[in-house]
């Protein structure tokens, strides 16, 4: 039950993502299955008629969709850096929760790595957006697809790009709840990252979505492992 309560709770954050940054999502993903399959026999959950996972389980997002920061315009570096940083800042969140409750030693390394990786980088975007947008305001933007511009990111947006939950008590499956929440969100910044590597000519940027997308595809591969050797998922 506690999984299934943290599968509707992700997809809801994955629902506002959509709208907070402009989801483009390719007719081909309408041959991926639903989240639930492997916990339920509950029916696929969809957006718009298209599943939001493949293969089955959470861990797993549908790598046909795509988070869409919009043009690789002057405003694009910002559109990044503030997705990004609470993205981060949500995958920090649920390392500690990780570091306070796992028992094994190979989540605690993974979440010390995730920590120290992402505290750092958000520090380093915090930097690059004083010096390179000192004049515009500190409220964080969002693209909006159907006005075609970048507004104010509302609460609901950042809490939904975090990502962040509560994972529950350190029971037995607290580890398969951590990685059930942390795959799709490295999945997340992943593809961030990528849009970021074709649309930003700041080479700063280019060198940080480098990083995430070789760092995290490595975590994201390694917890997969980890849900299959301890899991059977």
């Amino acid at each position: 039950m506690k999984r299934i309560a943290l599968k509707l709770k992700l997809l809801g954050f994955i629902a506002l993502a959509v709208t907070a940054c402009g989801l483009a999502m390719p007719a081909n993903s309408a041959k991926n299955q639903g989240i639930f399959q492997r916990q339920t026999p509950s029916p696929t959950a969809t957006i718009a008629g298209n599943p939001l996972m493949d293969h089955g389980n959470m861990g797993s997002m549908n790598h046909t969709m795509g988070m869409d920061l919009g043009p690789g315009d002057a405003e694009f570096d910002l559109r990044f850096i503030d997705a990004m940083i609470p993205h981060h800042q949500g995958g920090v969140e649920m390392a500690i929760q990780a570091q306070q409750k796992s028992r094994r030693p190979e989540i605690l390394k993974l979440a010390a790595a995730i920590i120290k990786a992402q505290d750092k980088e958000i520090v380093q975007m915090q930097r690059w957006r004083q010096a390179w947008y000192s004049t515009v305001s500190s409220i964080p933007i969002a693209y909006n697809a159907q006005m075609g511009h970048a507004m104010p990111m509302s609460q609901e947006q950042r809490a939904s790009m975090m990502m962040t939950m509560d994972l529950g008590a350190a029971d037995a499956e607290f580890d398969l709840r951590f990685m059930d929440a942390m795959i799709p969100h490295h999945e997340g910044a992943v593809v961030m990252a990528k849009d970021a590597l074709q649309k930003s000519k700041r080479p700063e940027i280019q060198t940080l979505a480098r990083d995430i997308i070789r760092s995290q595809t490595t975590e994201i591969n390694q917890m997969k492992q980890w849900q299959q050797a301890w899991y059977k998922q």
